[in-house]
């Protein structure tokens, strides 16, 4: 049995953050980072599971967008390297998360240079950057209500409505950071801001590429590639029917119900697995016991 738990963990770890080597999660000791273990954003982005759903949910999601869009497809390699952006985008989100203090501000200032790099102009004439604030929000606001709506479903639906608000009000420290405005720090603005942007979002030739890449992405072996594409099919159950609908993904209610099922099933593999992922490490710098 252990030698498939050693197994499972590493074909995990391949697939985020940890796998760049670049961060030190366990040094120095007693380091709490941006947050700290007390937070409601160390509960939130501490499981695989939730945060592969919830991180395909909302590149979807953001891809709507039509000068993240532009962005992307014209300053970035995802295309040919889909694993290496979710390396990337995974080493952000736990180093900023579960961290040190040092570390997360060198994301940060990393993130914010590569932003300043990245400008041009969409298909329809208007100019976009990445560093334009409004931009930054959106991308901001697509990662972590999916984020959380995947905790809800998959790990604890009985979060309260407080700390769902909390987790909006911490979270919204990183997208302030790199330069988004107007954050959206509570469920309710949150929903409003969706809401919102409604209009500004369409799907094109371009957003069904990203979707085609997507779903033709390499699992890290062959006994890993059903979980995958159960990790897709959840991402999109999870998007807003709305978003879905634009994209043309259509679930049955019951296939939704047999992905939502599998995915419970399968969890509690994963987590049993998992022993030294970023927020197992950051425990152990912290000096806590084992999740």
């Amino acid at each position: 049995m252990e030698f498939i738990r050693r197994r499972i963990e590493s074909q995990i770890i391949g697939l985020t953050g940890l796998a760049l080597g670049q961060l030190d999660f366990e040094n120095p000791k007693g380091d709490p980072g941006l947050f700290g273990p007390d937070s409601v954003t160390w509960k939130v982005h501490g499981d695989f599971t939730t945060m592969m759903i919830g991180g395909i949910s909302a590149l979807l999601l953001q891809m709507l967008h039509p000068l993240a869009l532009s962005g992307v497809w014209d300053h970035s390699n995802f295309r040919a390297d889909m694993l290496g952006r979710l390396r990337r985008t995974g080493q952000f989100i736990s180093g900023t998360t579960y961290g040190t203090r040092k570390d997360a501000d060198w994301l940060i200032d990393k993130v914010r240079s590569i932003h300043l790099q990245v400008a041009g102009t969409a298909p329809d004439g208007r100019p976009y950057a990445a560093s334009d604030p409004a931009l930054l929000t959106w991308v901001h606001v697509a990662e972590v209500s999916c984020f959380l709506k995947s905790h809800l479903r998959y790990l604890n639906p009985h979060l309260s409505g407080e700390d769902q608000d909390r987790y909006y009000a911490e979270i919204a420290l990183v997208a302030e950071r790199l330069g988004a405005s107007n954050v959206p720090k509570s469920r309710q603005e949150v929903a409003d801001y969706l809401e919102a942007m409604r209009p500004q979002l369409f799907c094109d030739e371009r957003s069904l590429e990203v979707v085609r890449v997507l779903l033709a992405a390499p699992a890290p072996s062959a006994a890993a590639k059903p979980f995958g594409i159960l990790m897709m099919q959840a991402g999109i159950d999870l998007m807003p029917e709305w978003a879905s609908a634009m994209i043309g993904l259509h679930q049955r209610p019951w296939q939704r119900r047999v992905v939502r099922d599998l995915v419970w099933r399968v969890a509690p593999l994963l987590r049993w697995a998992m022993r030294n992922g970023a927020v197992h490490r950051a425990r152990r710098r912290m000096g806590l016991p084992p999740r």
